[in-house]
């Protein structure tokens, strides 16, 4: 285990080379940070970090540099996440609050988290498998025609427009809405299309084969979309400012970004909104991605994760402020979730 001044020259070391993209020498650590100490008692220091593999000298007579070990006790180190300042926070609440439906708070998430991190921003639509149902509508359009609409715990809303053989009385739509919605508001989407199997045999033979296909109809639309897995992408233009920070090119993570599969894994699987998780180099499960970090969190209404959001960049980044805002713009997503 490091003592404090060594923990203090790593973190000076990784927040120099963060902002300067320049190795780090130690007369440049102590005219810039008050170590307490003089430059041979940090090069000393500089010396012991690197035998236990946090920075290495990329090249004879140059500073050094963070390794993926250092940037990752420097994160341990990050007990807690920064605040944002008010106006960061207000303009968060501002932006995200103007959304008008779940498509647009997502991409909305994604523009403000390329542009308060400087990264590529990535968040996961909620995964419709964890979804309840909210509220189930049956509107009558005209005598043989009908507006099926079904909202989500997540603000998602599907609806279905259904031609119907004969007309229905407003008194059975008006039975048919309240039986759906006792059978399934609160139950997971997975489980709606089956609790409502029994609902036709709830009312007289003679409206039983028009419910029974009004019914079908509802359980094909939560079907068709609780296996629904799709991310939004924003701020690629960022990895233009990086290109020289990755091992071989930004090749690599370009072709990775057309990958919903790939995105998704490195987002990883987030159980709490709460818990900001850090991958660093190879801990990154994609070989061909070692030079980049990515930083995520869920994000959902209450305690539980509907689906992530994060960025990825390379290894050389703000981990302290691409922490605060992953962490800002899931809470408010979540709020607007919980308030939909």
């Amino acid at each position: 285990m490091l003592d404090a001044r060594k923990l203090d020259v790593l973190r000076a070391i990784v927040e120099d080379y963060v902002q300067t993209r320049e190795p780090v020498g130690s007369k440049a650590l102590v005219d810039r940070h008050r170590l307490g100490v003089s430059p041979a008692t940090v090069r000393n220091d500089m010396a012991a970090l690197e035998e236990e593999g946090f920075i290495t000298q990329p090249h004879t007579s140059a500073g050094r540099i963070p390794t993926d070990k250092g940037y990752r006790l420097f994160v341990d180190q990050l007990t807690d996440i920064k605040p944002l300042s008010g106006a960061e926070k207000r303009a968060i609440a501002t932006f995200l609050q103007g959304a008008v439906d779940l498509d647009d708070v997502v991409h909305r998430s994604v523009r403000l988290l390329a542009q308060l991190t400087q990264q590529v921003a990535i968040v996961q639509y909620p995964t419709l498998s964890r979804s309840t149902v909210r509220h189930v509508e049956v509107v009558t359009m005209t005598s043989t025609r009908l507006l099926l609409v079904v909202i989500t715990s997540t603000g998602r809303v599907e609806q279905r427009v259904i031609e119907l053989p004969t007309g229905l009385d407003d008194e059975v739509i008006g039975e048919l809405r309240a039986r759906l919605n006792t059978a399934v508001v609160g139950q997971p989407l997975i489980e709606a299309a089956n609790r409502v199997a029994s609902v036709p045999e709830k009312f007289h033979l003679v409206d039983q084969a028009v419910v029974a296909q009004i019914v079908g109809i509802f359980a094909e639309a939560v079907a068709d979309n609780r296996t629904d897995e799709k991310v939004a992408i924003g701020g690629t233009a960022n990895l233009v400012r990086f290109g020289d920070d990755f091992d071989r090119s930004i090749k690599p993570l370009l072709e990775a970004l057309e990958e919903h599969v790939v995105l998704l894994k490195l987002l990883g699987e987030s159980t709490s909104p709460s818990l900001v998780t850090v991958r660093i180099g190879h801990e990154v499960p994609h070989d061909q991605l070692a030079s980049t970090s990515v930083v995520a969190t869920g994000y959902g209404p209450g305690d539980r994760a509907l689906a992530t959001l994060g960025v990825v960049g390379p290894t050389r980044m703000d981990y302290a402020g691409s922490m605060a805002a992953v962490h800002a713009v899931a809470r408010y997503v979540s709020h607007i979730l919980a308030d939909a």
